[in-house]
């Protein structure tokens, strides 16, 4: 009798013949490259150091593409945005010491947004590892634990005959639900040493399934079929396992109104008639939800944002699918449901009795009308204007990263993504500096569309050297920097706060000149002029970038007790 599980893969007559003639001239850094391209890895992101020049090095004799960019975290940034656009694990390759740790930042972002990126550290040599010899560049204790507390998982190579199978088994972390990033090292004297092991051909690395436990969803079923005001939260995990069809597909059935969360923007259609859109710091949106008798919420752990700054108390039946174990159940109890959203939705379509609320479509279209009589109360029509001239210049389907500034505050809330995994913020972590290098690494996973990055100044400073990049490699992104002379949100908080701000004001360089001193066009525009701009740069090819200076205000949020 034979088990599927005794099954073992014969090589092919060629691949004998590549295990047994390798090419000259290799060493441990072409096991790295021939591992990823065997993984189906096409592209990777980073930047070349003393200990790391093994794994350089071999990308010359490799089919893979190499998008080098001016700052670690930027790199790190870069992956982070190609993994979330193509789905694939995205290569980081990077140096030992500084080089790895100012990539902590970017690393902790695709972690909080379960980014699949795949960073391949050096290390230093490996007589320095265990207590030996003290005293090399770049040398720290213990270079894995400053990576343990942010990444999905740790992978640690001492033998050139562990770099395949550390890297298949990173890979499919990274890809097992739900994704993040991972880390790898290899110490320098493994990538440099020649090898004589066979070419890497085809590493196994399938990720594991995360399907939900058919009794649960069996009575998750039931309760959302009886239910007399269901609501459903959809936050990043339904853009991550490409499940927004799904979702789309059981609230249509349960005549369920539905809310994006921030990091889940596009999971569902902005203009359907049960789409809530994201309006999450708005009481009027939190009494809705609470209001419900069953609600569903997937893919998202219902944080601060998402829960209006921990205010959101709700009153009826919560259950909850999430594939971060961590996350079930951790800020309200439910009936927690681990597991992949898409596999999870689809259980649910299987199962769930239809029915039909004529009223639903009214309740939203009422709650819509009351956020928006909030904010036309505040008298914000600029930053309005603003973020509709932002729409209507971006082509439908191109995708656009926001940094940590205040349009993009209003974004969150107000930006229709018109689809799904088309807009992407650094919400989840909250560093500045993402939306530039971002856009880049999108670019680079499709250059058939044009990117936008909308930073502010205070941003922008963080991400000037990979102007240098864009023009590099000719990427179509188109830079928005608005220009508000300081840390706009940083000095409104402190204004409401002491009374004054401190430590928020910026001398800041003549934008457009310095993105044509990288030989990157550059326009100065006015909120009037500002669609017109944004329309003209995005349908040029390459980079570019737009300058606005504007002071914006961001409106009031409401939480428990106001309104």
């Amino acid at each position: 009798m034979t088990h599927d599980h005794d099954l073992v893969l014969r090589p092919t007559a060629a691949q004998i013949s590549t295990a047994l003639n390798p090419p000259p001239g290799r060493n441990g850094g072409d096991l790295v490259v021939e591992t990823l391209a065997g993984l189906g890895a096409t592209t990777v992101f980073g930047l070349p150091g003393q200990h790391a020049l093994g794994m350089f090095d071999a990308l010359r004799r490799s089919s893979l593409r190499y998008i080098g960019l001016r700052v670690e975290n930027n790199a790190g940034f870069a992956a982070d945005a190609y993994g979330r656009i193509t789905g694939e694990a995205a290569p980081l390759l990077l140096s030992t010491g500084p080089g790895a740790l100012t990539s902590l930042a970017a690393l902790q972002e695709a972690a909080a947004a379960s980014a699949p990126v795949l960073a391949i550290s050096s290390q230093i040599p490996t007589a320095g590892l265990g207590g030996g010899r003290h005293g090399y560049l770049h040398e720290l204790p213990d270079q894995a634990a400053s990576f343990r507390g942010v990444v999905k998982s740790v992978h640690t190579v001492r033998t050139q005959s562990q770099i395949p199978s550390a890297i298949a088994a990173a890979w499919k972390s990274a890809l097992t639900a739900p994704h993040g990033p991972v880390w790898v090292e290899i110490p320098q004297d493994v990538l440099l040493s020649p090898t004589v092991l066979p070419m890497v051909t085809a590493p196994d690395a399938t990720p594991e399934d995360l399907a939900p436990r058919p009794e649960l969803t069996a009575v998750a079923a039931h309760l959302l079929s009886h239910a007399a005001r269901p609501a459903i939260i959809a936050g990043g995990g339904v853009v991550r396992s490409d499940a927004s069809g799904k979702l789309k597909a059981l609230a249509e059935k349960l005549d369920a109104p539905v809310v994006t969360t921030f990091g889940g923007k596009g999971a569902f259609p902005w203009t359907h008639p049960l789409s809530l859109q994201s309006w999450l710091e708005d009481r009027h949106t939190t009494d809705f939800l609470e209001d419900a008798d069953v609600l569903l919420v997937v893919g998202s752990g219902l944080g601060e944002l998402s829960s209006n700054y921990h205010t959101f108390k709700p009153r009826g039946r919560v259950i909850q699918i999430e594939a971060d174990l961590g996350k079930l159940e951790s800020n309200h109890p439910a009936l927690g449901i681990h597991a992949d959203a898409r596999l999870a939705l689809q259980a649910l379509l299987e199962t769930v009795e239809e029915r039909t609320d004529e009223s639903a479509p009214q309740r939203v279209r009422e709650l819509l009308a009351k956020v928006a009589d909030r904010i036309a109360a505040q008298e914000l029509t600029l930053e309005q204007e603003m973020l509709f001239s932002v729409r209507r210049a971006l082509p439908a389907g191109s995708p656009s990263f926001w940094d940590m500034t205040i349009l993009a505050y209003w974004a969150w809330s107000a930006f229709d993504p018109r689809g799904a995994n088309t807009m992407h913020s650094a919400q989840g972590a909250g560093g500045l500096g993402y939306g530039f290098p971002a856009a880049l690494g999108a670019a680079a996973a499709d250059p058939t569309r044009p990117v936008l990055a909308v930073s502010g100044d205070g941003g922008a400073l963080y991400s000037i050297a990979e102007l240098a990049t864009a023009r590099q490699y000719d990427l179509p992104v188109t830079w928005l920097i608005i220009d508000d002379g300081g840390y706009g949100i940083l000095r409104e908080y402190m204004t409401d706060a002491f009374g004054q701000p401190t430590a928020t004001e910026l001398t800041r360089p003549d934008y457009v000149a310095l993105a044509e001193s990288f030989g990157v066009p550059g326009v100065r525009t006015t909120p009037e002029t500002l669609e017109e701009d944004l329309t003209k740069a995005l349908a040029s090819p390459g980079p570019s970038v737009v300058v606005l200076p504007a002071v914006l205000r961001m409106f009031a949020p409401t939480h428990l007790g106001t309104s």
